[in-house]
């Protein structure tokens, strides 16, 4: 059962926020500081692994990229998806999708997918390595591929499946003073979720559920 069209996870009270939580410090934040860390490939446990289930369909494998711009400050290419879209309409969005049978794997999907959704060429695009998987309510088992994007891309969105991109500080959404707990009853049920909203200049780029619940662990990878 999918959420009903009306929701509004804006409207949603914020249960609480985390700022009594350390953020990720700035030396931490660099290229090669990212890098380094999946180099390191020491043991660690991500916050958030499984939705609880809205949407009652067959499992389906995807991958999505976290594509870090290298700006003065390294910065998250996100998407906003448009309100037509079967599943998490209007929502913000890693570029990504299901992966197809000719994917030679994870990787390739994300930057098969990034091509397709905002013409993110592969050339500008360094691989640094994948976070644990995420399983979204709506029954996507995705895989987050984390890469640094080099600056001079030209970008062309897909309008079928993408209304805007845009960029926000990574350093933003490493601080978990932004890092808001929200609760909902659903269908017999609580949902809960992460919002880390965004004021990009006079428009607030509303970051939740599964793109702040990956998100929040890579987070929890980088303080790791």
């Amino acid at each position: 059962m999918a959420l009903p069209p009306s929701f509004d996870p804006k409207a949603v009270p914020v249960q609480a926020v985390d700022r009594h939580l350390p953020k990720v410090s700035a030396a931490s934040l660099t290229p090669q500081a990212i890098a380094a860390r999946f180099a390191r490939q020491h043991a660690w446990e991500p916050e958030l692994r499984q939705e609880a289930k809205f949407m009652d369909r067959p499992p389906a494998h995807a991958s999505v990229l976290i594509p870090l711009v290298q700006r003065e400050r390294l910065t998250v290419l996100l998407t906003l998806r448009p309100t037509h879209m079967s599943s998490h309409s209007g929502q913000i969005a890693f570029p990504g999708g299901k992966a197809d049978p000719e994917d030679q794997d994870a990787v390739a999907t994300a930057l098969r997918e990034a091509e397709e959704e905002v013409g993110l060429q592969p050339g500008f695009v360094q691989v640094m390595g994948s976070l644990p998987v995420y399983t979204t309510g709506s029954a996507f088992i995705v895989t987050p591929v984390v890469a640094l994007v080099r600056p001079g891309f030209q970008l062309q969105a897909n309008a079928d499946e993408v209304d805007e991109v845009f960029e926000v500080p990574l350093d933003f959404l490493m601080d978990p003073a932004h890092h808001r707990h929200h609760v909902v009853d659903f269908a017999g049920g609580q949902r809960n979720w992460l919002s880390m909203p965004y004021q990009d200049g006079s428009t607030e780029r509303f970051i939740w559920g599964a793109t702040a619940g990956m998100l929040r662990n890579f987070y929890r990878f980088l303080l790791d």
